[in-house]
């Protein structure tokens, strides 16, 4: 993977955990506004939020990786990724760093463990280990965009 040792991620927390997304993938990293709750949406769909014009689903990362959801703070951030022709929101904790990593390593063995399809490698950063999440599939399986 010698061509994506050269690619920016953008590396963010959730609880104790490190993730990343390539910084391609992002249009805007916001604040976290208020969210409009949608009855009877999936666990993982926090709500919608007007966003400029455009309607855009937001989506508890925690809760697709099983990861109790932290209380909103002043860092809680949401990741506006493309998706597509569409934007989808991902609540993080707080956003660490941009970063490139040093190595890229398949991920351990999942299992019959979902979230851990969404994970595409393990990259190696200056705050440990991180998981570099394929958001391909996580917005395809879970979002249902």
């Amino acid at each position: 993977m010698m061509q994506a040792l050269a690619e920016q991620y953008v590396e963010f927390e959730l609880r104790d955990e490190n993730y990343a997304v390539n910084i391609s993938a992002i249009h805007e990293i916001i604040r976290l506004p208020p969210i409009t709750e949608v009855p009877n949406s999936a666990a993982y769909v926090k709500g919608i939020i007007n966003l400029r014009g455009n309607i855009i689903p937001i989506i508890r990362l925690s809760s697709i990786f099983d990861i109790e959801e932290s209380p909103a703070s002043k860092a809680t951030r949401i990741l506006v990724v493309n998706y597509g022709q569409e934007f989808v929101g991902l609540i993080v904790d707080r956003v660490v760093q941009v970063a490139r990593f040093t190595s890229i390593q398949p991920p351990p063995g999942q299992g019959d463990d979902e979230s851990g399809a969404f994970v595409g490698g393990i990259g190696i950063s200056s705050t440990g280990l991180v998981g570099i999440l394929r958001l391909d599939m996580l917005i395809k399986e879970k979002a249902g965009v």
